[in-house]
């Protein structure tokens, strides 16, 4: 049984903006390298095109490194927005 994406921007609007947010927090210069950039800093061969030889393990590595990441920068962001309010 597969599994379906269930991972939806809520606000469509805010596509460019998590795209660039993915890009900074990688290091990449474009949000489309931004996956490439992850998986070279934890080791897993990712290229373009098809990857389905990879393990579960190693994409999640590379999904969680980019969320992980883009989650820690969210909530820093929103900490100095309280901060600056008060």
């Amino acid at each position: 049984m597969t599994r379906r994406n269930r991972n939806k921007i809520l606000v469509p609007e805010a596509r460019q903006g998590l795209d660039q947010l993915k890009a900074k927090v990688s290091g990449a210069n474009s949000p489309e390298n931004a996956k490439f950039e992850a998986a070279e800093e934890v080791g897993v061969p990712l290229t373009n095109g098809y990857n389905g030889r990879l393990t579960s393990e190693q994409a999640g590595k590379v999904g969680g490194r980019l969320g992980g990441s883009m989650v820690k920068e969210l909530v820093k962001m929103a900490q100095e927005n309280l901060i600056n309010k008060k």
